[in-house]
C-alpha cells in the first residue's frame, strides 16, 4: 500500500504542477462563463433596432402595425420609386409595399432594403400582416373574431412527483436538463482521464522508464497508482472548477443584478409577466428548479464520476500496456467506449421517454452504463434500494475491470514490438505469475 501511495502522489504532483494543468483550471470557469455572459452582454450594446416605411396602396392596414421591440413602423406616401430610393440612402431602414391586393389570395407584398432581410424581421412581418388579413376576413365574413378568441382554450397540466410522500412540483424539461448536465460531465471526465492514464503507460513503455519502476514495484501496484493519480488529479480540477464558476456566478450575478430563485423573487416575477399563460410556465419552472435534490445530485455525481472513472480508467490502463503507440489503441478502444456511447443513445430514445422503465432501471444498474443511465434518472427520482443496488454494482465491476487490467497490464507492460489481438490478450488472463 505504500508504494502505491508513493505512485499516486507523483503521479498527482507531476500533473498538477503542469502549466496545462493550471491554465485549464483557471480558463475552464471563465470560457464556461463566457458562454453563457457574452451573448447577454452583446445583446445589450448591439443595436438592433429597425424602421419599417410602410407604403400601403390597399388601404386595408392603415394605423394597424404598431411598433414591436426592436421594429418600429412608419407609414408613408407617394410612389414606390420615391420610397426605394429614399430606403437606399438610410441606414437601418426597410420599406415594405403593399400593393391592392385580393384578401382571399395576398400576393406582391414586398420588403425593401439595402441588405439583407433577417429571419427575425420577415418572419415578425409575416405573422403581422397574417394576423391584419384574419381579422380582415372575420369581419367580411360577419364572424366576431373576439368570440372565437374565447372558445380557444389553452391546457397546462401541473406535474407533482410524491416520491417518499411529498408532493413537490416538477417539470420534465428541468429534470431532464439536469440530468443531461451530469451525464454529459461524467461522460466528458472519464475520456480525458481515462485517456490520459493510457497515454502515460504508452509513454513510459516506448521510453523504458517502466522497467526501472517495475524493478520497485509490482505491476499491479504500479496501474493501481497511475490510476488513483489521475483520478485524483481529476478530482482537484473538477473541485477547483466548482468554487471559481460559484465565484464569477456571484460577481456575474451581483453586475446583472440576478437574484437567486427565491420565492420572493418569483412572486415578483409573476407580477411583472402579463401573460398569465407565461406567468404560469414560469412559476412551474422555478418551483422545478427549487425542488431539486442538489445535495443528492452532486453526492452522487462525486461518486459516480469517481466510480465511472475508476473502472473505465482501468481498462485505458490496460490497453495503453498492450500497445507500443497511440495508433494502435483504436481497436481496443472501440469496444470500451460502445457502452458509455450507447448509454447516450438508449438516453434518447428510451430513459428520458420512460425513466423508471425496465430499460431504465438494468441500464442504470449495470457498471458499465450506470454511471450515465442513473445520473439521468437521479433528478426524476429514483427508489432507494435502486440507487445503493446501482452504487454495490458499481463498486463490483470496478473491482472485476482492476482485476482483469491488472492481468493484462503485468504482461503487456514489458512486452514490446509484438502486434497485439483480442485472441493474445486472452491468453495473458491466464498466465502464472
Amino acid at each position: 500500500m505504500h508504494k502505491i501511495w508513493l505512485i499516486v502522489q507523483r503521479e498527482y504532483l507531476t500533473r498538477v504542477r503542469k502549466k496545462s494543468f493550471i491554465i485549464m483550471t483557471l480558463v475552464g470557469p471563465l470560457l464556461m462563463a463566457a458562454l453563457m455572459v457574452v451573448p447577454i452582454w452583446l445583446t445589450t450594446i448591439s443595436d438592433d433596432s429597425e424602421t419599417i416605411e410602410v407604403l400601403d396602396e390597399s388601404g386595408l392596414f392603415a394605423g394597424k402595425f404598431q411598433n414591436e421591440g426592436d421594429l418600429k413602423f412608419k407609414p408613408v406616401s407617394g410612389s414606390v420609386e420615391a420610397a426605394k430610393k429614399r430606403v437606399m440612402e438610410t441606414e437601418n431602414t426597410a420599406l415594405l409595399y403593399i400593393p391592392k391586393i385580393n384578401l382571399d389570395k395576398p400576393e406582391g407584398i414586398k420588403l425593401f432594403s439595402q441588405e439583407n432581410t433577417s429571419l427575425t424581421t420577415q418572419i415578425g412581418l409575416e405573422k403581422m400582416l397574417k394576423r391584419e388579413i384574419e381579422e380582415q376576413k372575420f369581419a367580411r365574413s360577419g364572424v366576431d373574431k373576439k368570440v372565437l378568441d374565447q372558445i380557444k382554450t389553452d391546457i397546462s397540466i401541473s406535474t407533482v412527483n410524491m416520491a417518499d410522500g411529498d408532493e413537490k412540483s416538477s417539470n420534465a424539461a428541468v429534470t431532464s436538463a439536469a440530468g443531461y448536465i451530469g451525464a454529459i460531465l461524467i461522460y466528458m471526465f472519464i475520456f480525458i482521464y481515462g485517456v490520459q492514464i493510457m497515454r502515460g503507460v504508452i509513454e513510459e513503455k516506448t521510453n523504458r522508464i517502466v522497467e526501472v519502476v517495475i524493478s520497485s514495484v509490482k505491476p499491479f501496484q504500479l496501474m493501481m497508482g497511475k490510476i488513483l493519480g489521475i483520478a485524483a488529479v481529476g478530482l482537484t480540477q473538477f473541485l477547483l472548477w466548482i468554487m471559481l464558476s460559484t465565484a464569477i456566478v456571484s460577481v456575474v450575478s451581483s453586475q446583472f443584478k440576478v437574484d437567486r430563485f427565491s420565492d420572493e423573487k418569483i412572486e415578483e416575477t409573476l407580477k411583472t409577466t402579463s401573460d398569465a399563460g407565461q406567468a404560469k410556465e414560469m412559476h412551474d419552472i422555478f418551483s422545478a428548479i427549487n425542488n431539486l435534490n442538489v445535495p443528492l445530485l452532486l453526492g452522487c455525481f462525486l461518486f459516480y464520476f469517481l466510480g465511472g472513472y475508476l473502472l473505465y480508467g482501468a481498462l485505458f490502463g490496460a490497453v495503453g500496456s498492450a500497445v507500443d503507440n497511440e495508433t494502435d489503441t483504436q481497436q481496443f478502444l472501440f469496444p470500451i467506449t460502445i457502452p458509455l456511447i450507447m448509454s447516450f443513445i438508449v438516453a434518447q430514445t428510451v430513459i428520458i421517454k420512460n425513466p423508471d422503465g425496465p430499460v431504465a432501471f438494468w441500464m442504470s444498474v449495470i457498471p458499465f452504463t450506470s454511471p450515465i443511465s442513473m445520473m439521468l434518472r437521479l433528478p426524476f427520482g429514483v427508489p432507494t434500494w435502486q440507487l445503493l443496488l446501482s452504487m454495490a454494482m458499481l463498486i463490483l465491476g470496478f473491482i472485476f475491470t482492476v482485476w482483469l487490467a491488472g492481468r493484462i497490464y503485468r504482461v503487456g507492460i514489458l512486452m514490446y514490438g509484438k502486434k497485439v489481438n483480442y485472441r493474445e490478450l486472452s491468453k495473458w488472463l491466464f498466465y502464472k505469475g
